[in-house]
């Protein structure tokens, strides 16, 4: 059978069954969408859930105070002899390639400017705040570097809060009050946005001492540090260690580092990304027994055809790769149909629904499309392995 007959015959007998060819073609279709869109969605959430955590940095580590427990999270300041306190956070600030330390107390209490009052978060922090964090002063300047036991009630505001209680006015050198404490303003930060659904945009930053005070706490919540970039974390890690224990006594903190936190996060979303690709594997499998069941019946309809073939000459192996072939043009056409349809989809998603993050990869689109293949060719062994088998003599007497 020369190569042009077989072409012929395979794609002659797609197009003859139009309907039947549509159907078991669709199948795969819906199975490789289903895997493209679903991928696209997952490695969207990965990206976006990523770019959330390092927009802050990636040369943090963070110390909590409390050794983490068997459960696996921080007993925190209950579980602990000795705080975390500014004068560790201060200590920290000695150590080789450390850029900045940054003492955290959040808390949320009702905030009073100009006759408005909101209920917002509140956080107590340092001096280094926006360069340890990646954020920028839109006006005015951040808290000064004071004695942290004895630093002035300045407060800064975050853009959400400033238009919620000032407007459009200028709010620098005003006063408000937090908890019944009176702050002046010196400063408003720009916008970042939202983080994992949090507005870190609707917060004041006062001094930790003063956040301390405010909250009725002994603790500081956080120190995070920031290194020096390119510098060895398991090297600023032990040091960390080695100050923090030497003035505690024993190790009664949690440090957790940037990377650390990332590879687990990483790790998570990535299972997350293959788990939802597999589901649409599952309507791939699908579409293989629409091919296996479509193929059968093919082989019992054209079974006087098949006994022809063989009586002409045509070998067994020939029968074999005609059905076989067959079965990868179904496979094929699906696959192709599949991948614009879910490519479509996606883009339509993109441009409706902006907020929801989705990215194409194109490793998972090419294991999708080799699997569709690998799909009609495995649905199609069995039938046409039974077409090839068949007795010429007997074939013909079907007819």
């Amino acid at each position: 059978m020369i190569t042009r007959d077989f072409i012929r015959l395979t794609v002659g007998s797609v197009i003859a069954q139009r309907l039947r060819s549509f159907l078991t073609a669709l199948g795969i279709a819906i199975g490789i969408a289903a895997v493209v869109l679903l991928t696209a969605i997952g490695e969207g959430i990965h990206r976006y859930v990523l770019n959330e955590f390092t927009q802050f940095g990636t040369n943090l580590i963070a110390v909590s105070p409390g050794r983490t427990t068997t459960m696996g999270g921080s007993v925190g300041a209950f579980g602990n002899t000795r705080p975390l306190t500014l004068e560790d956070a201060e200590a920290l600030k000695k150590l080789p390639r450390v850029i900045g330390v940054e003492p955290v107390v959040a808390g949320n209490a009702l905030v009073t400017a100009g006759g408005r009052q909101r209920r917002t978060n509140v956080y107590g922090v340092g001096s280094a705040f926006p360069e340890v964090f990646n954020f920028q002063v839109a006006s005015g300047h951040f808290l000064p570097p004071d004695d942290p036991r004895a630093a002035r009630a300045f407060a800064v505001l975050g853009s959400q809060l400033r238009r919620e209680l000032f407007g459009d006015a200028n709010p620098l050198g005003q006063t408000l009050r937090i908890g019944g404490d009176r702050y002046r303003i010196i400063g408003v930060m720009d916008s970042k946005g939202q983080v994992l659904g949090f507005d870190i945009d609707d917060t004041v930053y006062i001094p930790a001492a003063k956040a301390l005070d405010l909250f009725n706490r002994d603790s500081l919540m956080e120190i995070d540090v920031l290194y020096e970039p390119g510098a060895n974390v398991s090297e600023i890690t032990a040091s960390v260690r080695r100050m923090l224990t030497a003035r505690h006594g024993r190790e009664d903190f949690t440090i957790i580092t940037q990377e650390q936190m990332l590879e687990v996060l990483g790790s998570v979303l990535g299972v997350l990304t293959f788990a939802v690709g597999a589901l649409g594997g599952i309507s791939l499998l699908v579409g293989g027994v629409g091919i296996f069941t479509i193929m059968t019946i093919a082989v019992r309809e054209r079974t006087p055809e098949i006994g022809l073939l063989r009586a002409l000459g045509a070998e067994r192996s020939q029968v074999l790769a005609l059905f076989l072939g067959e079965a990868t043009v179904l496979a094929a056409i699906g696959g192709l149909a599949g991948l614009l349809l879910g490519l479509g989809i996606v883009w339509l998603l993109d441009i409706a629904l902006p907020a929801l993050p989705v990215h194409v990869t194109w490793s998972y689109v090419l294991i999708a499309e080799l699997l569709a293949a690998a799909v009609g060719l495995l649905a199609g062994v069995w039938p046409a392995r039974a077409a090839a088998m068949l007795d010429p003599v007997e074939a013909l007497r079907t007819e």
